[in-house]
């Protein structure tokens, strides 16, 4: 019997430390459009294929206050228009720009340099988000990642 490969672990859950967890679910549920389940120690789950996002308000345990992502959270849709259009009824679009390029607001739904059509959002608590259209997603791999190599490196705030 030949040996098995061995696999890379897959990420299963992400943690997202809110302030206000009430708050933040109902944000959720409407931004990405599916049910969170409370599971406990200030806690909600939410399936986004085969990851969990996990919200948690560490004030609950009595952790202190939340600390916001210092870099977006990117999540891979298909209908990424009617998760633009949820992200606006929400008022929570990024008002940054990509590389401080007005030609490139983070807000809107634009193709970026990198090939992939998206836009950034920021939830209550201020974690930055991007929605990436599913059939545009840069992966680092292929001709769009040799070509990215080759460009200068600037990096990009959201």
């Amino acid at each position: 019997m030949p040996a098995k490969k061995p696999t890379s672990p897959r990420i299963f859950r992400i943690l997202l430390q809110v302030k206000n967890l009430d708050r933040s679910q109902r944000f959720y549920e409407s931004l990405l459009a599916t049910l969170g389940r409370k599971v406990g120690g200030g806690r909600v789950y939410f399936d986004c294929g085969s990851t969990l996002l996990a919200l948690l308000d560490p004030s609950t345990e009595g952790e202190g206050g939340a600390s916001p992502l210092p870099e977006p959270l990117y999540f891979a849709t298909s209908d990424i228009e009617g998760v633009y259009l949820r992200a606006r009824k929400l008022n929570c679009l990024s008002a940054s720009l990509i590389h401080n390029d007005p030609a490139n607001p983070a807000g809107e739904i634009v193709v970026r340099p990198w090939g992939e059509r998206s836009f950034y959002a920021v939830d209550p608590t201020g974690n930055p988000l991007c929605f990436v259209d599913r059939s545009t997603l840069f992966t680092g791999t292929g001709l769009k990642s040799e070509r990215l190599k080759k460009a200068p490196s600037r990096r990009r705030r959201v």
